[in-house]
């Protein structure tokens, strides 16, 4: 095993909690631990992706941002879950739509994840695998989103590598194949997921449909994180 602290995580293994909720934005994960977490400590601040412990409802939980891209999400998840002791990982992010069948505000679990990137062949996995979900999560999510009375979909996503699209028709035959929205770190986390034989589960909010040009405001935006955010803390207390 490779020393801790890492060159990308300045923490030890009993600074995190075993569950992980893992945004994108650096900035979220500030909000998160100041309005949710009790007692919340800093344990990781290099090159500014902060990660916090603290409790909530009584349980140990940790959160800390994933940044942007696979190769991102591919370097914290893997350390958390080799040199860190982190059993569940939980990505709480945004999600744009390919589908007219995702709406905005709807919560999106990943059940199912397939890629175009290259990151697959350094795990020996074909080009068109289809990565999977914890399902131990899965149900726990759907447990919790009845007694919340909020609705979830279990949905299949595409992890992509580029955000920037000149031809929308690109997502056209993900779509025929029942994908219903694009993000771009999730497959990252079930790859180190299945390679560690640990859990990992991704849950989105619509924030944009990307065939019908829909957006949400600043405003929407943030009140419909907050209901997943309770969803994901609210789930993680079961772990």
């Amino acid at each position: 095993m490779a020393f801790v602290p890492t060159p990308h995580i300045n923490a030890f293994p009993k600074d995190f909690a075993e569950t992980v909720l893992m945004p994108g934005d650096p900035n979220r994960s500030v909000f998160i631990a100041k309005n949710y977490l009790e007692n919340a400590k800093l344990i990781n601040d290099v090159r500014g992706v902060k990660g916090f412990t603290g409790f909530y409802r009584g349980k140990k939980l940790s959160v800390m941002a994933s940044g942007m891209g696979m190769p991102s999400m591919g370097i914290y998840s893997y350390e958390l879950f080799n040199f860190f002791d982190v059993e569940n990982i939980i990505r709480i992010g945004s999600c744009g739509a390919i589908s007219k069948k995702a709406e905005l505000f709807d919560i999106l679990v990943a059940k199912e994840v397939v890629t175009d990137s290259n990151m697959l062949k350094f795990y020996n996995k074909k080009s068109d695998a289809v990565l999977n979900g914890n399902k131990f999560l899965t149900d726990v999510f759907n447990q919790t989103s009845k007694e919340l009375n909020a609705e979830i979909k279990e949905a299949k996503i595409l992890t992509t590598d580029s955000f920037y699209f000149d031809d929308k028709c690109i997502y056209e035959p993900y779509e025929k194949s029942g994908t219903e929205a694009v993000d771009m770190e999730t497959a990252a986390l079930y790859l180190n997921a299945e390679k560690f034989n640990k859990k990992a589960l991704a849950v989105f909010t619509v924030s944009d449909n990307i065939i019908l040009n829909k957006h949400l405001s600043s405003e929407q935006r943030e009140k419909s994180f907050n209901q997943m955010i309770t969803l994901a803390l609210s789930a993680a207390v079961k772990l």
